[in-house]
């Protein structure tokens, strides 16, 4: 096949799902890794499409009001959040009350917590519901918002705001599609911004879980200051000066090796 003609496939290929990952190219089109890496480097330069950490986003996922589906999200820098969702996962407790936002981090972060009995979890995903309700420990409770669902899978609007008041959790784990210093954390849909703000409210503690590629994104909306999260764990990726930005505005940050 003509690098053209592998630039082309390439490009379909992100067009229809909105995300893929450089192994999966690797595998379906018989080159190697850093073939493909240079096809997307092309791609890119072009103005064909968003380069990004293992993979390549469809053009326009990263515009301040798009947002990308799960499905789409999911399939980047997956060793990133499995090792982000681990660290985290370790703040959990026998017996405690948490709160799960939406987001393939935190889906990652359900994962890492469905073997802890007697667990009470409060989400707006519907992913993370339905994974705790299928293969959760004995004794877990869910409680799912309800409300209105978004491309990425989250439940929001009045339903879930008037749920999420009644509620109290001891500690909240909590996504974001961008980070940056003066904008906080952000979103590109104006009514998941309100419910992931009574998410906030809710909780005793925040832990933001977000990879590197987060950094220097910014969504529409605003829905939590930096000052307000009490740990915020990312990876090995995440660029000197961001790191040094979250140690003068959270309250702990952790670094971990992906």
């Amino acid at each position: 096949m003509l690098a053209s003609q592998r630039r082309s496939v390439i490009l379909e290929l992100v067009e229809e799902s909105g995300a893929v990952k450089v192994s999966e190219l690797v595998e379906r089109l018989g080159v190697s890794d850093m073939t493909i890496r240079r096809d997307i480097e092309r791609l890119s330069s072009d103005g064909l499409l968003e380069r990004v950490h293992g993979g390549a986003l469809a053009l326009g996922d990263e515009r301040s009001s798009e947002e990308p589906g799960f499905s789409a999200k999911s399939l980047l820098q997956l060793a990133q959040k499995q090792a982000i969702a681990r660290a985290a996962a370790r703040r959990v407790e026998q017996g405690s009350a948490i709160g799960i936002s939406a987001g393939t981090t935190t889906f990652e972060l359900a994962r890492a917590v469905k073997d802890v009995p007697q667990l009470t979890v409060v989400t707006n995903s519907v992913p993370v519901a339905q994974l705790l309700h299928e293969s959760g420990a004995p004794g877990q409770t869910v409680v799912l918002t309800g409300g209105v669902r978004t491309p990425s899978d989250a439940l929001v609007g009045p339903v879930a705001v008037s749920a999420l008041r009644t509620l109290h959790v001891d500690l909240l784990f909590l996504g974001a599609h961008g980070v940056e210093a003066r904008t906080g954390l952000t979103t590109p849909n104006l009514v998941e911004s309100e419910t992931n703000r009574a998410l906030v409210a809710s909780a005793r503690h925040v832990c933001v879980l977000a990879d590197s590629s987060k950094w220097g994104t910014v969504g529409l909306s605003t829905f939590a200051d930096l000052s307000e999260v009490d740990l915020f764990v990312s990876d090995d990726g995440l660029p000197e000066r961001a790191r040094t930005a979250l140690r003068e505005d959270v309250g702990s940050l952790e670094i971990v090796e992906a």
